[in-house]
């Protein structure tokens, strides 16, 4: 099988569950149903952890800890991966003291690695959660987030590269509020920025680039999901198809020296891929997304991410794991039963979310279907 498959999870003093254990012994989806806050999303959520970065709601380590355990949590998956059978794990141990900052530590067949993006080499994780749904009328900066997710699937050092420039901005921001005058300084550090902040937009133009041609490719599937374009608004990403990456490092800094007293002013950096945007439209309608209908809205987000996830297999040989945290119950029938021959074409592992199980009905005999209550887990 061509794709990420979780063979048995295992959850100790993780958000709701003091202890949880899930065995899947046969492909298909994953079908989570209960209650709302019977701690469904918690689950997929856990598996979130096993990729590069923060999971899908981006939580602190604190909060991810069970409310009456001693603050450590710890998730772990005997996984068939990119490079066969393996066991991933995550957590941080109980806090020594009350300023202690926790630690997260991660494993690869219990020997530690330096951070979750090892997890990369074994498997690549996209999800869609209700928290996206406001995402094409939103800030931009939500918009860069989301698209900071698509490239981190494709490519574990991009979050590293993203954090060095918020690092570098912050330094840079600073100099120019205590010491504006100090030259030296200001050069070094905008040398440092120039050269980080085109290796970001480098990135996420090469994706949205590969994304976009993953959606043409895939414009005659799913007809239910309106066609997409995407497009990045920015001028570094503008300049890159027809200048080196050592011209607009130069010009960026030329900018950024000439732009001190203003960004001083502001307190902040005012140009930079810091500022980008996602521009999504509607093809069809020819309408961006923020103009579409809420539903039109909603369908292109799962347009957007079966083509990321198509582009993930493409790419590595390799179909990801999809996390969908009630996504069909929103959808029409119609709607509904594409979705699912979609992901059924795609060949990947799919944990689904869900309070009425009657939205599973065109899938549930294929399915894994397991009943979550609060703090535990049991198949149907």
């Amino acid at each position: 099988m061509a794709a990420g498959f979780i063979h048995r999870l295992m959850l100790t003093n993780f958000r709701s569950y003091h202890a949880a254990r899930v065995q899947l012994d046969r492909a298909g989806p994953v079908v989570l149903t209960g209650a709302n806050g019977a701690g469904k999303t918690n689950l997929i959520e856990a598996i979130s952890l096993l990729a590069p970065g923060r999971g899908l709601r981006r939580a602190t380590m604190e909060e991810l800890a069970f409310t009456e355990g001693d603050g450590a949590w710890a998730v772990s998956a005997e996984i068939e991966g990119m490079l066969g059978l393996a066991t991933l794990g995550t957590g941080i141990d109980p806090p020594v003291g009350e300023e202690s900052t926790p630690v997260r530590k991660c494993r690869i067949d219990r020997e530690s690695v330096g951070s979750a993006t090892a997890f990369a080499d074994h498997l690549r994780v996209v999800w869609l959660t209700p928290a996206m749904d406001p995402l094409f009328n939103g800030p931009a900066s939500e918009r860069r987030r989301f698209l900071d997710r698509l490239v981190l699937a494709v490519d574990a050092q991009h979050s590293s590269r993203v954090a060095a420039l918020e690092r570098s901005l912050r330094s840079r921001n600073r100099l120019l509020e205590d010491a504006p005058g100090d030259s030296h300084w200001l050069d070094a550090v905008e040398h440092e920025t120039a050269e980080v902040a085109v290796a970001v937009a480098a990135g996420r133009a090469e994706t949205v680039k590969r994304l976009s041609a993953a959606l043409d490719a895939a414009r005659n599937e799913a007809p239910e999901f309106p066609q997409a374009e995407i497009s990045l608004h920015g001028w570094m990403e503008q300049l890159l198809p027809d200048h080196s990456a050592v011209e607009i490092e130069d010009r960026y800094r030329a900018q950024l020296k000439e732009n001190r007293a203003r960004d001083a002013a502001a307190g902040r950096t005012l140009d930079g891929p810091h500022l980008s945007d996602l521009a999504v439209t509607h093809k069809v309608k020819n309408i961006s997304a923020a103009e579409a209908s809420t539903g039109e809205q909603k369908a292109l987000l799962i347009r957007l991410v079966l083509a990321h996830a198509g582009l993930i297999k493409q790419m590595t040989g390799f179909a990801p794991l999809l996390l969908l945290d009630e996504v069909v119950a929103h959808l029409d029938p119609i709607r509904r039963a594409s979705l699912y021959d979609a992901l059924s074409s795609l060949g990947a592992q799919v944990w689904m979310t869900g309070a009425d199980p009657a939205a599973f009905g065109d899938i549930i005999g294929r399915a894994n279907v397991l009943v979550v209550r609060s703090g535990t887990v049991e198949p149907a």
